[in-house]
This record gives C-alpha cells, sequence and structure tokens, in this order.
C-alpha cells in the first residue's frame, strides 16, 4: 500500500513538473544594429626631420653641432618645446669625439646627421616648422604618425551613442507592430572601425591658372581627418 502510495506521489509530481516546463513561455525578444560615427583632425602630427652637414659654395662645411644650434633655436621661435622634439637617431656622429674623428680619418668625405622627430598641433604649426629648416642641412621631412589626442574619450563617446542608436532602432521598429521594447538582454562586443589614411587633402580646391596665381587666395589645406565608427548588436526583451 505505501508502495503503491509513493509511486502515485512521485507520477503525480512529475506530472506537474512537465506542465510547468510546458507552460514556459520563451522569451521575446528584438534585435538591433548600433552605429556611431565621428570624424576629427588630427591635433598630434609627428613628422621626421633628418639634418647633415654640408659644405658652402666656398667649400667651408657646416658642422653638425652648428645645425644643432641653429635648428633648435629657429623651433623654440615657433613655440615648440624640448618636450616636442626628440632625438630619433644619429648617422656617422653619436657624441664620442674620438670615435667620429677616427671614422672621418678613414673616410674624409664622412658626414654626420641626425634626426629629430617633432611633434606638432596642426598643419600650420608644420609649415611654421617647415618654414624656419636650412635648405642644405635638411636631407628629409616626413609625416611619420599621426594621432588624435583625446581618442579614449572619443571612442567612449561613440560606443555610448551606438548603444542608444540600437535601442532608438528596437523601439521604432517593435512599435510598428505594436510592440513595447524592455530591458537589454545582452550587448555583443562594440566593432570599431577606423580610418586614417595618412594623407594630406584640400579642404577647399581652387583652380589657379598663370595669370591668376598671385590673386588667388591660399588653399586651406589640412590632414584628410580620421574617421571612428562604433557597431555594437543589442538584444532587446518584449513586454
Amino acid at each position: 500500500m505505501k508502495r503503491t502510495f509513493l509511486l502515485a506521489v512521485i507520477l503525480v509530481s512529475g506530472i506537474f513538473s512537465t506542465m510547468a516546463q510546458t507552460n514556459t513561455t520563451p522569451q521575446r525578444t528584438i534585435n538591433a544594429n548600433g552605429t556611431a560615427w565621428k570624424e576629427v583632425t588630427p591635433d598630434e602630427i609627428y613628422v621626421q626631420v633628418a639634418l647633415r652637414e654640408y659644405n658652402k659654395k666656398n667649400n667651408d662645411k657646416v658642422d653638425i653641432e652648428t645645425i644643432k644650434n641653429q635648428f633648435l633655436q629657429k623651433a623654440k621661435e615657433i613655440g615648440l618645446t624640448d618636450k616636442e622634439i626628440t632625438v630619433q637617431s644619429y648617422n656617422g656622429w653619436n657624441g664620442n669625439i674620438i670615435i667620429y674623428k677616427k671614422n672621418k680619418k678613414n673616410n674624409p668625405d664622412l658626414k654626420a646627421g641626425i634626426t629629430y622627430l617633432v611633434k606638432l598641433k596642426s598643419t600650420q604649426q608644420m609649415d611654421q616648422l617647415v618654414g624656419i629648416l636650412d635648405d642644405e642641412a635638411t636631407q628629409n621631412f616626413s609625416v611619420s604618425k599621426y594621432d588624435y589626442s583625446k581618442m579614449e574619450d572619443l571612442k567612449k563617446e561613440l560606443q555610448i551613442e551606438a548603444v542608444k542608436n540600437a535601442k532608438e532602432k528596437a523601439v521604432y521598429t517593435a512599435g510598428a507592430i505594436g510592440e513595447t521594447v524592455g530591458k537589454a538582454v545582452t550587448i555583443d562586443g562594440a566593432v570599431e572601425v577606423s580610418e586614417n589614411a595618412p594623407r594630406l587633402y584640400m579642404a577647399m580646391a581652387r583652380n589657379a591658372t598663370a595669370d591668376n596665381v598671385e590673386s588667388t587666395p591660399p588653399m586651406d589645406v589640412d590632414f584628410k581627418k580620421i574617421k571612428v565608427q562604433y557597431n555594437i548588436q543589442v538584444t532587446f526583451s518584449l513586454q
């Protein structure tokens, strides 16, 4: 009798358990892709300036120390400080006069050189730097890299905007069929899509002919802007 009663209890419990599982309604959700992007002008421009000893027309040589001192002095005159200028490499001269004289003896035509890495804020400042360079001493001038100083803040801002954009899309899509969007169920990792090709572009292009070159205003030339974009997929519940 007890065994029969126990078996009946187990069967009833199993039935209620099955009914509970059967009556569980799957959560209704809606997926939405959010996007946010922004273009910013680089404000950290790193240029390489390679300087080298040279001979004047009278064959007198302008040594590397003179070239260095003149460059650094003129750089300060346009507002650059020691923090913006660093030595990237030496060529033929490393500050050791003994080794330099030895190399010079073996190679009388040896000319010492130095390459600086200069951090600038704009192309206007880059134009100023070009203007102070000694044409004879300058062997190379090139953009090494560039960036945006508030990039991390920008990335956070765009991720927030992308999530808001996903919510907005979910609301009007669900609203079209009379549904109401609830809380977020999942937020997939943000995908960053950036475009920062290192080239210059002309913000305002003007055609200049030989007759009107002098009367044509200077073109507003700047770096191509850095485009940063974030895509985020969010799943929301439907109430």
